[in-house]
């Protein structure tokens, strides 16, 4: 009886550790090696709204999903938005094909052991984050009209 109260005291304690982050929250820092192999922190974006983007080179949908995204970054980069892509692909090259591949022009990481992804608890992707000037979280998942919406009222 004692190791089952245990267990799910553990459960209890690691489902609450990770658990996905909500609208309000502060985001979690963020430290992933970029295209150049240097540390890209999520904090050195304060300052500006940023969309967490998780996504890998084998997701249909995230890289359907790039076209539009690109336009609403190109349309809103110079007031102050950046993309923040965290790509959970094991493989660097197969990250770095991809990126290359749909000619991705922001910010990208690679989260090769996945840990980013649990910390943020992401159980699918695409999956995305949008954040305030101060690191705040103001949407999940927005849609790309929902995206222009927001960020038209944040800068």
């Amino acid at each position: 009886m004692r190791k089952l109260i245990f267990a799910a005291v553990m459960l209890l304690v690691t489902t609450m550790s990770f658990a996905q982050p909500k609208v309000g929250d502060t985001a979690a820092e963020i430290s992933l090696k970029g295209m150049n192999g240097k540390q890209v922190n999520l904090t050195s974006f304060r300052g500006k709204v940023v969309l967490v983007d998780f996504w890998a080179s084998w997701c249909k949908p995230c890289r359907k999903s790039f076209p539009q995204l690109k336009s609403v970054y190109d349309a809103y980069k110079r007031k102050g938005f950046e993309v923040y892509s965290v790509s959970v692909d094991m493989d660097p090259a197969d990250w770095k094909a991809a990126a290359s591949s749909e000619k991705l022009n922001w910010v990208l990481v690679n989260d090769t052991s996945g840990d980013v992804a649990v910390k943020w608890d992401v159980n699918y992707i695409p999956n995305s984050f949008l954040l305030d000037k101060n690191g705040k979280i103001v949407a999940i998942n927005p849609s790309h009209e929902e995206l222009k919406r927001l960020l038209g009222a944040m800068l």
